[in-house]
Formats: C-alpha cells, sequence, structure tokens
C-alpha cells in the first residue's frame, strides 16, 4: 500500500554528507535518553529490554542475522536517514550484503541492473525503472552506497500494474496473465495470516467507514492486492538469500508490511523458518510526550528507532480534501486484462 513522497498511516535520504550532523550520543544505561530535537534525529531502542542503545550497537547485535528489515513511513526523511546510516553500520561488521526494496518493482530489475552496471544514467534508471518521486531525496544513498561496494540491489515489490487490476477486479486476475509474466510471481501469491488480515481489515475501515454493500468485496480484493505486494517481496527476500547465501539482507519496507512480526515478515518465516529475521520499526514520538512512548509499541519490531512526526501538511479542511482528490487521480492509466 506504499505510496511515495508523503507520510500517512502505513496501510495506506538525505545525503551522505548530512549523516555525520545527526550522530546519535550513547545513553547511560538506565537513564532516560534525550527525546529528538530535529525533525531527521531518531532514538533507538532494544524492544526486548526497553534500554536504549546506539546504532553501532544495533549493528553488531545484528551482525549473525539473515535478514534485516527496516520499516519505514514513506517520505519521512528520517526513517531514510536511520535506513542509510544502518545499512553503512551493518557493512561494517558484515560486507557480504543484499539490498532488497519494495520501492522498486520486480519487472524493473533489468533497468535497475543496468544503472548498476554502469551501462545508463540515473535519470535513465529513474525513468526505466518507474522510481519513486522521491528516490533521489530518500534512496539514492543506499542505492548508492550498494553500487560503489559492488552489493546486489533487488526490485522486491510486485508490478504495479498488476497488484492494481487485481486490486479492482479480484485475484482471479493473475489466471489472464501471460504464462511468462504469472512465473515471476509467488506460486502461492494470496498466503495469509489471520492477524494481518485483522489489522488490515480495521485499518482500511477506519479510513473508509462502512455501510456500503459492495464494500466488502472491494475490501477483499484491496486485500489481496496487498498480500501479492507481501507475498512477492517475501518471494524476492528468499531468492536473494538463496543466490547469496552467504550475504546479509537488508530490506526497505512500509512498516505496515513488516511492523508486529506480520505481512512479509510473516509470510517469510512460514517459508524459511530456518532464517533469523530481525524487524526495525519507527514509532511517532510527538513534542508534548515528554517521556519515550514505549508503552504500546514494544510489539511492533524487536527494535524500535523513535521519531518526530512531520508537519501537518494542511488545516484548512477544504484544501486537504482537494489536494486527496488530486492525487488519487492523478495515477497512471492502468489497463487490465480483460480475457
Amino acid at each position: 500500500m506504499a505510496t511515495p513522497n508523503r507520510v500517512r498511516h502505513p496501510v495506506l535520504a538525505i545525503c551522505l554528507a548530512l549523516m555525520a550532523g545527526c550522530a546519535q550520543l550513547p545513553t547511560p544505561f538506565g537513564a532516560e535518553p534525550a527525546q529528538p530535537q530535529i525533525l531527521y534525529d531518531s532514538v533507538l531502542f532494544d524492544s526486548h529490554s526497553s534500554q536504549p542503545v546506539t546504532i553501532d550497537n544495533l549493528a553488531r547485535a545484528l551482525a549473525s542475522t539473515d535478514v534485516v528489515v527496516i520499516g519505514e513511513y514513506h517520505g519521512h526523511q528520517a526513517s531514510h536517514l536511520l535506513q542509510a546510516r544502518l545499512q553503512q553500520q551493518l557493512y561494517h561488521y558484515r560486507p557480504r550484503q543484499v539490498l532488497t526494496l519494495e520501492q522498486f518493482n520486480l519487472d524493473h530489475q533489468p533497468a535497475l541492473d543496468s544503472y548498476l552496471e554502469g551501462i545508463t544514467g540515473e535519470t535513465e534508471m529513474i525513468e526505466d525503472a518507474s522510481a519513486w518521486n522521491n528516490y533521489r531525496a530518500s534512496y539514492r544513498p543506499l542505492v548508492e552506497f550498494a553500487r560503489r561496494h559492488d552489493l546486489p540491489v533487488v526490485a522486491a515489490n510486485a508490478p504495479a500494474d498488476v497488484v492494481r487490476c487485481v486490486g479492482r477486479t479480484g485475484p482471479d486476475y493473475l489466471e489472464r496473465l501471460p504464462a511468462d509474466q504469472r512465473q515471476t510471481l509467488p506460486e502461492q501469491p494470496f498466503r495469509d495470516t489471520p492477524a494481518y488480515r485483522e489489522k488490515f481489515v480495521e485499518a482500511i475501515s477506519s479510513s473508509h467507514g462502512q455501510g456500503d454493500p459492495s464494500m466488502a468485496e472491494r475490501m477483499d480484493n484491496t486485500y489481496k492486492a496487498q498480500l501479492l505486494r507481501d507475498n512477492t517481496m517475501a518471494m524476492r527476500i528468499l531468492q536473494a538469500h538463496q543466490q547469496h547465501p552467504d550475504h546479509q539482507v537488508v530490506h526497505l519496507t512500509g512498516t505496515f508490511h513488516s511492523e508486529q512480526g506480520l505481512g512479509t515478515v510473516a509470510l517469510l518465516k512460514q517459508q524459511a523458518p530456518e532464517l533469523s529475521v530481525a524487524v526495525i520499526s519507527p514509532v511517532f514520538w510527538p513534542d508534548e510526550e515528554r517521556r519515550a512512548p514505549l508503552a504500546g509499541n514494544l510489539d511492533k519490531g524487536d527494535y524500535l528507532y523513535l521519531i518526530q512526526p512531520l508537519p501537518p501538511e494542511f488545516r484548512d479542511t477544504d484544501r486537504r480534501q482537494k489536494a486527496m482528490r488530486e492525487r488519487f487521480s492523478s495515477g497512471p492509466e492502468v489497463r487490465c486484462i480483460t480475457e
């Protein structure tokens, strides 16, 4: 359910030079950590001990972990800064690394590879791979770090047009795809877990309300589209691990796909329980809260990073609604296969 370049409820990088300016100072054990004083800073916590950790200690603790999943709020630069910093620190302890990204669809892997191999330039890659419109600000540092260190980069998400058509017409849409395209998708594209469905339905219902007789069918189709994304990402992570068995996989995704060990993470563990997986999730820490908001959030990940909410986009209701209508109406034209 990813929508780039704005922060929203997740159902819904910063230049490398900036990283040195946001170094996180270690906090004495047992002391209350200082609240982030700037929008793009973050404070890390170990969810199992409820204690703050430094990014170096976190990377050291994760050095032997097979898959590190870093959840994000799309478009929040604190998320992207944390991802870039942690990627580099993980590399320090385990230089064999694979970067997998929700932000690129698997059908655009050739375009991504052409850029990594020096065949095309960045703008060509952005156009050919349909990169998100915040690529340069948010994901460039991670891809560039991988490119300069000859690390594999994997486009992990399902093709956007297929996802949209499943959401529009239902899961049977996959049967209409050409055989070669269908074979690139998971064999079981709609694997599910009850807790994830419950969370998804609750989030959708709170956003859109209920009462429309056709709402149940539309919600089910939308959920199937979500599952296609999660199953595809789990498949691509497993493929990356199988192709590079001695590498650590660092996966970037919207936090709804990973927090509480649900979504992509649950499907990954279903299919490969022998893999060690760590989840790092963002939590908002508003200015008005003096203490770190750990209560009620410790189950969201093995580690939490606390960040300030972004300023509100709108305070005028009419302008907000108009902007939302324009955003949803400006999506790409998709023609679904009808037979």
